[in-house]
């Protein structure tokens, strides 16, 4: 009976736990990012007071709206011809200084790259056999090079993170790859949640890897907005 009694708090505890383990995570989360974007502008912010049962109350929160406020702002300047040419020229000063080039050049492809209306560094999501024979992964194709043979390699990228970006990259023959058939948002979000957000039947078959009648995208040369810092090729 104790043991029966026993396994019956347990099983109620740890239901408990499921319930209230997602919310407090979310909570946690929601509140450090509250918290950090109201203290990044927050302090020069004019405080609102609130008096409620009189007593004299800071309303908090001004700084975490004002940042969205000037995020959008940022976006419509960012989006307009002027605005533009702003954008290009401090990319063009932060590419000329030591050390901060790099990190900047860095961060700077990484958003290009899951930008929705930028042809980023990802051109197409593709399966390929990784890591043996008949396992099959999500990659981001990212370049096509010829190797010493003359014979043309895809470079593919299969992710394991994304924030920092980290993952495998190999270099297949375009027989290798097969199209997902997905979008790099589709793609994205699958890798990112696991496997959950996928569609559920595929339009790519993974039984064999002929794939002369969905070939994948032919690639143009990528081009570089300075080609010495960003690895590109050498004019």
């Amino acid at each position: 009976m104790t043991k029966k009694l026993l396994r019956h708090l347990r099983a109620k505890i740890f239901a408990g736990i499921l319930v209230i383990l997602p919310l407090g995570i979310t909570f946690l989360v929601l509140d450090f990012v509250f918290n950090a974007l109201d203290n990044i502008l927050g302090p020069i912010m004019p405080h609102v007071e609130v008096y409620l049962l009189n007593r004299k109350f800071f309303l908090p929160g001004i700084g975490f709206v004002a940042f969205f406020l000037l995020l959008y702002l940022i976006g419509i300047i960012a989006t307009n011809v002027l605005g533009r040419e702003v954008v290009h020229w401090g990319d063009r000063l932060f590419t000329t200084i030591p050390v901060v080039k790099n990190i900047y050049t860095a961060a700077k492809q990484l958003t290009d790259a899951f930008s929705a209306t930028r042809k980023g560094s990802f051109r197409q999501a593709v399966f390929v056999e990784f890591p043996q024979e008949k396992n099959y992964v999500l990659g981001f194709v990212t370049n096509e090079v010829a190797n010493l043979e003359a014979q043309s390699k895809v470079a593919v990228f299969i992710p394991t993170a994304f924030v920092p970006p980290q993952g495998f990259l190999v270099f297949l023959p375009r027989e290798k790859i097969i199209p997902s058939g997905m979008s790099i948002e589709e793609a994205i979000k699958a890798i990112m949640s696991v496997g959950i957000v996928t569609p559920p039947n595929l339009s790519a078959s993974l039984s064999n890897m002929k794939t002369e009648k969905e070939p994948i995208e032919i690639l143009n040369r990528m081009d570089y907005p300075n080609s010495n810092i960003q690895g590109g090729p050498q004019e």
